[in-house]
């Protein structure tokens, strides 16, 4: 009998929200599965690691018997801490969520959910973020039902070096799926929507940043476009090489003349 493919699962929800259980449930009878999330909540912390606290790696029984490995830091964290010491053997893949909250468009540059992905393919091992459009009254079930196919196809079609898979599930709102997209990223993120209080007692202001969704016209053929229409999304990032060759092109020899 073939071995099942051996997965690492996090998030950046923290080890105990409900999307990385939907995650678990979706993928246990396919792939052997290890659990290695945040002890607490670490979304929008993006690619950040923990340099100056220590990390602790604390083996949980997580839902009837399951065990799984908390990390009091960042998904990346989660990650590194999974590859060194937790597993012998780099796994086959890595795969985070399913997220609370879109990841569409440059969201991707904030997310914890998709820094976790970038982590592992800077490993040099294949990595999916899946994550939900709706942040209230998440509908994880729906992406559920999707997220094994998705995997055996990522499993048996290899993704390129240096490339994860990022995708998002359409809003419930919509009511049904119309489809897969493999498609560009978008333009939209959340931005900054400040709220300014004053401290009675200190008597200074401080500031909660917020957020609101920053909209753009996005062309056609991108995931926020295509999300709206009812498809799930599915974005290859590459992130071993982010020169920008066009401008490296056009400037360098005016750059090292300034010498």
């Amino acid at each position: 009998m073939k071995n099942k493919p051996r997965i690492l699962i996090t998030n950046d929800d923290g080890v105990h929200a409900p999307g990385i259980r939907y995650l678990w449930e979706a993928l246990h009878e396919i792939a052997d599965l290890t659990i290695v999330a945040p002890q607490t909540e670490q979304s929008a912390t993006g690619l950040s690691i923990t340099l100056r606290s220590p990390l602790r790696l604390e083996k949980l029984n997580w839902s009837n018997g399951i065990v799984a490995w908390s990390v009091n830091g960042t998904p990346s964290d989660c990650v590194k801490l999974g590859l060194n010491i937790v597993f012998n053997e780099k796994p086959d893949l890595i795969v985070s969520g399913i997220n609370r909250g879109t990841n569409a468009g440059r969201n991707a540059l904030y997310s914890g959910t998709v820094a976790a992905a970038i982590e592992g393919v800077l490993h040099g091992i294949p990595a999916i973020a899946f994550s939900c459009h709706d942040y209230w009254d998440t509908d994880y079930t729906t992406a559920n039902k999707h997220i094994p196919s998705i995997v055996e196809h990522v499993l048996k079609h290899p993704l390129p070096n240096g490339t994860l898979l990022n995708v998002n599930f359409p809003s419930k709102e919509l009511e049904q799926i119309r489809g897969y997209k493999m498609t560009r990223q978008g333009m939209a993120y959340w931005t900054e929507d400040l709220a300014e209080r004053f401290h009675p007692a200190e008597k200074h202001t401080y500031y909660w940043l917020g957020a609101k969704l920053a909209e753009f016209n996005e062309i056609e053929d991108c995931d926020i476009a295509w999300l709206k229409k009812g498809y799930v999304t599915a974005v290859p990032i590459h992130v071993n090489e982010l020169t920008d060759h066009q401008h490296l092109e056009s400037r360098k020899n005016v750059f090292e003349a300034l010498f």
